[in-house]
């Protein structure tokens, strides 16, 4: 009789364990992680905004010319510059963003990584 018990508690403490590993497998599929979150400020000129964003023109170390993609504007910087506009098109800028890398899983258990800049503080020089 008393081994019967022990046989039938080790089996339930097994089943929690399997069937609990489950569900947590399954929340982390569909949750998003913030890995990383940092404040940049650049000098830039206004290129316009498209769909997926603002674009500014900005040089790297190296002296190369490429484009930042601002995804979202706090509405405090939106409501001092109408960037929606195509009259700033050209302006140049002291940009202040911060840029959030989310990291989620797909249905696969593969990692997709997104960076998301937002436009936090803009000063026209």
């Amino acid at each position: 009789m008393k081994t019967k018990n022990v046989i039938l508690l080790s089996g339930l403490v097994i089943s929690l364990f399997v069937f609990s590993g489950f569900k947590a497998d399954t929340l982390l599929r569909n949750e998003v992680a913030i890995v990383n979150q940092e404040v940049f400020t650049v000098t830039a000129i206004y290129d316009g905004k498209e769909d997926y964003g603002y674009n500014f023109l900005i040089k790297d170390k190296d002296g190369d010319e490429r484009t930042l993609t601002c995804h979202e504007v706090e509405e405090t910087v939106l409501k001092a510059f109408n960037l929606n506009s195509e009259a700033l098109i050209g302006t140049k800028f002291k940009v202040t963003y911060t840029q959030v890398v989310k990291v989620s899983q797909d249905e696969d258990g593969n990692e997709d990584e997104d960076e998301i800049n937002t436009i936090t503080k803009l000063e026209k020089l």
